[in-house]
Order: C-alpha cells, then structure tokens, then sequence
C-alpha cells in the first residue's frame, strides 16, 4: 500500500460527511428482503457497503446504483439454494447475514478478508445450532451454514457486540415461529440495536422490546421503502478532533436526534471543552478551545476512541477511556495501535486492558507511524496533524477505502495539505 505524508495545518470550513455505513447496511439488506423496487439515497460505495450489496446479489436481490442513488429489487430473495459470500473485511456483513442466510434455508459459504475470518462468530455458533442450522467451521471463516432456522427463545450474552443481536433481529421475523430475544447480561452498543428496530419499522416489520431483550413475531414480511440514508456521526469525529484542536468546521449532514450511539461523540468533545453548537438548519459547528481531560467510558462508543485519543493525546490533563476491550479484535488491536502512534508522536500514552490511559502535551513532533491497514487508525493519526510540529507519514493509506473513500478529499477542502507516498 501507499503512505500519506500530511502537513501540519488547522483545518476549517464547510463539508458533508458520508451517509451513515451502519444505516446504509441495514437499509440495503431490509430493502433486498422486501418483495418490491426501493430507493436508498444517499449511498457511498464504500468496501463495506459494496460487500454488503454483492451478498445481497447472490442471495437472489436485484440492485443498481446510479450516482448516490442506490435501487433495490427485492424479488425473488432466497430463490437461491446455495451462495457463496464474500463479506470483504466488513464485520457487520458477516454477522448480519450468517442469521439472513440461515431464516431463508440457503446453504451458505462465508468468507472474508484482512482480519475478518479471525473476528468471533462464536455466539451464533453456540445458538443456531440448537435452532435448525449446521455450522462448519473451525472457529472462523471460511464458514458453511445449512439447514431453515426456526424461531424460538434465544439467550445471548448482552457483552458481545450488537452485530450479533442486529443479526438475529433481522432473521427471526422471517420464521415461522414467533422468537424471543433474552440478554443474559446488560446490552452494550445500544444505540446500534434501537438504529436496527428503527430501520426495520420503516420497512414494515414490527419489533417489541422485553424487559431482558426483544420479541419478533414470526411470519412478518418485509415490505419496499424509500429510504434516506443520515450522515455518519462515527466519520464526523475525525474532522470533529480536528476542528477542536485547531479551526472551527461545520458539518451540515447530522441528525442530532440520530439513534447512531456515536452522536455521543458531540457531547464528548464539548465536556473536553471544545466550543460545540447545533445549528437551526441541521448543521453542527466545531471550534477550536482549550481541551481538558476526562474520563470516557466507551462500551457503547467504541469506534470513536481512535478520533478522541487523537484529540485527548494534545488535552490538558489525563483522559482515561475505558470499556474499549472489544478494539482488540477489531481490524487490528486499536488500543495498540493508537498507543504505538501517538506515542511514535510525542504523545504520553500508556495502554491498560480495556482502554488508554492520556497525559496530554502541547504539541506533537510528527514523524513516521502505522496504519496497521485500519481506516480509523489512518484517519485518527492524519488529523492529529494538526497540532504537530512537522509532517506525519502515515503507511497504509488506502485502508480509508473500507468506509470514507474521500476523506483525505475532504481534508484538502478544509485546508490540509498532504502528498501520496508510492509504496
């Protein structure tokens, strides 16, 4: 891959960010279950996206793009027997489809890349099973699933990430049986389940929440629906960082009552001090201010700890984020890997095993660091520039391909400066 040398400068402006991939996913999988034609605008083509719309292909959907506009025909979905799915490096493509794939009885081959056939599958393999589906695995991908899943009580532990309980809640009503979803210890990642419940009611299928978990009513169909996609609260946290430690930038695409659990990050960054406003027309304005430390727990927030440890690194005081364990499987170990960047920086970084512990510094010195092939880590280290003291050489540049393909385009409109690095 290619490295990224970028400039230290302030960034300030205007942009939109990318529609939200985690509502694009859902959107596109309950519109390819639908028996009928639905449009799902904005779209951005993203890898993990284009993952989730190729699986959706072979598993029977009918699905075109034009410009931003994505068009779904959901007929004939499950008129395969057999498939073969390649969920790219996407997580949420994998552990959206594995419960899919089995409700509609196809016999399926899963596989992925990068880091994704090493990523846990193990709840579904530990309750499928016992629910009319065979797995063949050897603790990851590749995997085959035969057999009709059919409904019933399923008990999940609450700890596991809410991709696996969003998978299951886009299965079950496709059952016959009515199905119950029982947490056996409390949810994390709530927002991503109520976004899910959201979505599939606009598609017409009806979730009910339980005292310990959900409840779907078996024999619901999914019905067509024109879809607008919000802008991404988890790829706004890098240019959110960035306008905190040095400009002031506008965001015009955020849906402040956005059941995204990582809208959490505007509250975040205002406690840190940043000077956070929401505007009238929908937009939300970020300037720079003296940033403090303080305490982040971030077991519903975990995506964001990349862009605020970014961000904690230059505070005033110690930031402790805890509760971030699960970013040790993600694309790569991001406790480690943001550790081993911003302290390559001059930051004062120490890991802990659910999270980092920050002393912030005035300024960093720039210098060369890793990507480790992870979009978050690359955009994280790209905006810390801003308060560096000379250029960042950041490897693996084309990670930011799997969600914001245009965030270093969107940089360069707010002002920064970087040259591309032929690896």
């Amino acid at each position: 891959m290619n490295s990224i040398c970028v400039s230290p400068k302030g960034l300030s402006g205007r942009i939109s960010v990318p529609p939200s991939k985690s509502a694009a996913h859902r959107a596109v999988i309950c519109a390819s279950l639908s028996a009928g034609k639905s449009i799902i605008e904005p779209i951005d083509l993203s890898n993990d996206i284009k993952a989730t719309i190729e699986c959706m292909k072979r598993l029977g959907a009918d699905i075109s793009v034009e410009g931003k506009r994505l068009t779904v025909d959901g007929k004939g979905i499950f008129s395969v027997d057999k498939a073969l799915l390649d969920c790219g490096e996407s997580g949420s493509t994998l552990r959206f489809l594995i419960p899919v794939a089995a409700a509609g009885g196809v016999s399926t081959e899963f596989v992925g890349h990068g880091k994704l056939p090493q990523r846990p599958i193990g709840v579904f393999s530990e309750c499928l099973p016992a629910h009319g589906t065979e797995f063949v695995t050897e603790g990851g991908l590749p995997l085959k699933i035969s057999g009709k899943l059919f409904g019933g009580r399923f008990e999940v532990p609450g700890d596991i990430s809410s991709q696996f309980i969003t998978g299951l809640l886009l299965a079950l009503p496709l059952c016959r049986e009515d199905s119950e979803i029982v947490l056996t210890s409390p949810a994390q990642s709530v927002g991503y389940i109520k976004m899910t419940v959201d979505i599939m009611k606009k598609f017409g299928v009806e979730i009910a929440e339980t005292e310990n978990g959900w409840f779907v009513r078996g024999g619901q169909e999914y019905r067509p629906a024109d879809f607008t996609v919000e802008g991404d609260w988890s790829q706004a946290a890098f240019f959110m960082t960035a306008a905190a430690l040095g400009g002031e930038i506008t965001i015009d695409n955020l849906d402040v009552d956005s059941k995204q659990g990582d809208k959490a990050c505007m509250e975040i960054y205002a406690k840190m001090g940043a000077d956070v406003t929401a505007g009238q027309d929908g937009s939300i304005t970020i300037r720079k201010n003296q940033l403090n430390g303080t305490d982040i727990n971030a077991e519903n927030i975990p995506d964001m700890v990349p862009a605020l440890a970014a961000a904690a690194a230059l505070c005033k005081g110690t930031t402790r984020i805890t509760g971030a364990a699960r970013l040790r499987i993600k694309e790569c170990d991001r406790l480690a890997a943001m550790c081993d960047g911003l302290s390559r920086l001059g930051a004062d970084i120490t890991e802990t095993d659910d999270g980092l512990v920050i002393r912030g510094v005035e300024k960093l010195h720039g210098g060369s660091v890793l990507g480790y092939n992870d979009h978050r880590i690359v955009m994280s280290l790209a905006v810390a520039s801003v308060k560096c003291s000379g250029d960042i050489i950041i490897s693996d540049m084309e990670s930011i391909n799997k969600s914001y393909p245009s965030f270093f385009e969107d940089m360069r409109s707010l002002g920064g400066e970087f040259s591309v690095i032929m690896g």
